[in-house]
């Protein structure tokens, strides 16, 4: 089978990461008889040195053309300081809109030969955890209205979290589903105690739960969810929660892996086709000096080949070479071993690659 991939290198690690994710793909490709077609998109902040926009028409076209799109990353301190609108960020927001991403598939599990890498106490890191982050992702307070105005108190800005009943109630939907296929139980996290929004979020996902009566739904405060997953991340299955509750708590859960370098993400919409990225960043500090984790990118690689490719044997394939590296004791400077050294970013890829052809 051919496919059409299109490829956002961006700014910082994204092209060594990116690099690595294609030559996964054609290892994948190779052995199970498939042609990957890149279409390389500039997007971000090298977008906005060249075109002086975090992403033209023509590369949006490619995108929305493609039959699924991998983000390697975008940003960094040089763009830090443009306005809102022109920040590399702001490509991402448009691309997820203009595709109707509205669901961001976040899986955090703690790989049983990272455990010493885990942060956590020896009693909860034994426990492991294995859950599902599904948070909502074109509404909220980052796609609400926004500005700056005269107050009391000076110079005052405002930022609106804002959703309605479609938008909750189409994520909770994706949150169900997930769990139908896993063991069944669905955290919904808000702010009820305090936001209107959240008091509405609570109404429609009660109100969805009804049609899944297999499925334990329960609620949980965004501060004691925060608590509860450095607590007992174990009693987890999937989560659901708004735009930048989702955010802030998948970043929390990724350093439980061990390592931001290790959690994959998909943003998907109503049909099949996706966006796929590593929820590391840019990190520009490291770019260039091939020290960077591939393995989110890789990863969001299986991901993509399952949720929008339906290649789910290819996709095991690349999973297990992720865990046989891991068990083979092969680490990235982020999850090492005390007695163990480092690999380059190549250098873990060409593990993977190896284990992919075996």
């Amino acid at each position: 089978m051919e496919f059409n991939i299109a490829v956002i290198p961006g700014d910082g690690v994204g092209p060594e990461i990116a690099s690595s994710a294609v030559k996964v793909l054609d290892a994948v490709g190779e052995k199970f008889g498939h042609k990957f077609c890149y279409d390389y998109v500039d997007a971000g902040g090298v977008s906005i040195d060249k075109y002086g926009v975090p992403i033209t028409e023509e590369n949006m076209q490619k995108c929305l053309k493609a039959d699924s799109v991998l983000l390697a990353a975008v940003g960094g301190y040089k763009w830090d300081t443009l306005p809102g609108h022109l920040r590399p960020e702001r490509a991402l927001l448009g691309i997820r809109k203009s595709m109707g991403l509205f669901a961001n598939i976040r899986p955090a599990r703690l790989n049983p030969y990272l455990k010493d890498a885990c942060p956590l106490r020896a009693e909860a890191a034994d426990k492991g955890f294995d859950m599902i982050i599904v948070r909502e992702l074109t509404g909220g307070i980052y796609y609400g209205a926004r500005g700056r105005r005269n107050g009391e108190g000076g110079e005052e800005a405002f930022d609106t979290e804002c959703y309605s009943e479609k938008e909750v109630e189409r994520i909770a939907r994706v949150a169900f589903n997930l769990a139908m296929g896993r063991r069944k139980k669905v955290t919904s996290i808000d702010k009820a105690n305090v936001l209107e929004s959240s008091r509405l979020w609570r109404e429609v996902v009660h109100r969805v739960a009804k049609e899944y009566s297999e499925v334990e739904c329960s609620d949980m405060l965004v501060d004691n969810a925060a608590m509860q997953l450095i607590k007992n991340p174990s009693q987890f299955d999937v989560i659901v929660t708004s735009n930048m509750f989702g955010d802030i708590l998948s970043d929390e859960a990724s350093q439980l892996t061990g390592s931001i370098g290790m959690l994959p993400s998909a943003s998907l919409g109503e049909g099949k086709v996706g966006l796929y990225e590593p929820i590391h960043g840019s990190a520009p500090d490291i770019a260039g000096t091939d020290t960077v984790n591939p393995l989110a990118t890789v990863l969001s690689v299986a991901m993509m080949l399952r949720l929008s490719l339906g290649l789910e044997k290819e996709a095991q394939a690349v999973e297990e070479a992720v865990d046989s590296v891991l068990k083979n004791g092969y680490r990235t400077r982020d999850i090492l071993n005390n007695g163990t050294s480092p690999l380059k970013c190549t250098e873990m890829t060409r593990k993977l690659i190896e284990e992919i052809k075996k």
